[in-house]
């Protein structure tokens, strides 16, 4: 029931976080710079689960890895600005969320480990329909002149 809550949460504040990036003019520098920082951000998460064991580390490197991926999308979507880069940054949060969650269950044994798993893909599935449904509200809504 908590992990149920606790999933629940982090996906609205997801949504939320995702839904207020601005796009802004960014140069080729900033954008450069701004990866570079992402991959050393990576490498440093990445070192810090050198010393963990079991599936502790696992989960560590997965969110490490996540979050890379995470940052990336949205660093695209913050160059582009199109609202098909957003939506794809939304993908993949709930994508990668939905990864570290599933590792996460790993630490639980039996019914546990798979009613946690099936609450995951369940939550992965819910981010995925709304994306979904977005694009296409998006795709039907009158288009106007600029």
């Amino acid at each position: 029931m908590i992990r149920t809550l606790k999933l629940s949460v982090l996906a609205a504040a997801l949504c939320v976080a995702s839904s207020g990036f601005a796009a802004d003019a960014m140069s080729k520098d900033d954008y450069k710079a701004a990866k570079d920082k992402i991959e050393a951000d990576y490498k440093a998460a990445k070192d810090g689960c050198k010393d963990m064991k079991d599936n502790a580390k696992d989960v560590c490197q997965k969110q490490a890895k996540a979050t890379e991926k995470i940052a990336i999308a949205d660093l695209d979507y913050k160059r582009s600005g199109k609202d098909s880069d957003r939506l794809k940054a939304e993908k993949v949060k709930a994508e990668q969320d939905y990864a570290v969650a599933k590792e996460k269950c790993e630490d639980l044994k039996g019914a546990e480990e798979s009613a946690c798993k099936k609450e995951a893909k369940a939550v992965e599935a819910k981010a995925k329909a709304d994306i979904k449904a977005e694009k296409k509200a998006e795709k039907s809504a009158p288009k106007t002149a600029g």
